[in-house]
């Protein structure tokens, strides 16, 4: 056989060999549930982007959004980690606050596992992150451009917090708190733990403040969508915002974070570190994109006036 032939052969062999995409093992946690508007956002981001890579993708959902127990956070995170324990993934994609507590910190900060996180608020240096094999995207709230946003049309500054009575949305008012507390006035605080608590709270804060963040209602146990639409209708008298998309039927304004973002970000680090990128070599970032929702139906109904330039600039304008 011509030696030419035979080399130009075990070259091409050899090529091909090295150049083929070795596909990867990716486990995502989420530390809520399936159908949690935030959670599924993250999963479509990390989905798409991972779509066509040949790197597999498992699922594991924690649901410490509708299950509060310590006892329950604990054994679904150990059931987290009996599924990582047995996938051996080469990446762990982990999202909000739950899994960083539960799992990353106790069992996977520190070992030879990479994690990417995402969905954590605020501020992560009190779980030890970034670490040698740990890094993510930060979640913050722009509150004081909502509010920028939403004075405009209110009588006054003084600005109200409402919120599921949950641990993350406790952390939520505290950082706003801390970080835009010399823009952002807020005066009166409450959570609600149910529906009916919500109403007689919703309706008290608005007769102390001039304007309502209403910022999370993943939580308030037996909410109803329709329910809640129809009495938030008839009972809002002041402009009231959040910085969650999926809040847009319950707010007359949303300046809200992009959950595609952040699982599109963490499914890109992840390909980064199968590819053979080190974790230490990834810096943590904060999300950047955001989205403008006018609900214009509610405005109307409460007769809070959003200013024109708004409504030009919305990304949807709910009428």
């Amino acid at each position: 056989m011509n030696r030419n032939f035979v080399r130009c052969l075990l070259l091409a062999t050899a090529v091909s060999t090295c150049g083929a995409a070795q596909a990867g093992e990716v486990v995502f946690i989420d530390s809520y549930h399936e159908g949690y508007a935030w959670s599924d956002g993250i999963t479509a981001g990390i989905q798409e982007t991972l779509a066509g890579s040949g790197h597999n993708l498992t699922i594991v959902r924690m649901d410490t959004k509708r299950n509060k127990g310590e006892d329950f956070k604990v054994e679904a995170a150990q059931k987290a980690l009996d599924v990582i324990n047995d996938k051996k993934p080469d990446v762990v994609i982990a999202c909000d606050d739950n899994a960083a507590k539960y799992l990353i910190v106790p069992h996977l900060k520190g070992t030879e596992t990479p994690v990417v996180f995402c969905g954590m608020n605020w501020d992560v240096t009190g779980y030890g992150f970034p670490a040698p094999n740990v890094t993510g995207m930060v979640e913050v709230a722009s509150a004081d451009e909502l509010v920028g946003m939403l004075l405009p049309g209110a009588a006054g500054d003084r600005v109200g917090f409402i919120g599921s009575d949950t641990a993350s949305e406790h952390k939520n008012l505290e950082n706003i708190q801390n970080k835009f507390g010399d823009s952002v006035n807020i005066t009166e605080s409450t959570f609600a733990t149910d529906m009916e608590d919500f109403k007689a709270k919703y309706v008290a804060l608005q007769e102390k403040v001039d304007v309502v963040i209403f910022s999370n209602n993943a939580g308030i146990e037996d909410w109803d969508d329709a329910a809640a639409e129809e009495f938030i209708l008839a009972n809002t008298k002041v402009p009231t915002g959040s910085m969650q998309p999926f809040m847009k039927n319950f707010v007359t304004l949303v300046f809200g974070k992009v959950s595609e973002e952040q699982g599109a970000w963490s499914a890109n680090a992840a390909m980064e570190i199968i590819g053979g990128k080190a974790v230490s070599d990834i810096p943590m970032v904060h999300n950047k994109e955001g989205q403008i929702i006018v609900n214009g139906k509610l405005a109307v109904a409460s007769g809070v006036e959003i200013p024109a330039e708004l409504v030009e600039i919305a990304n949807l304008v709910i009428e």
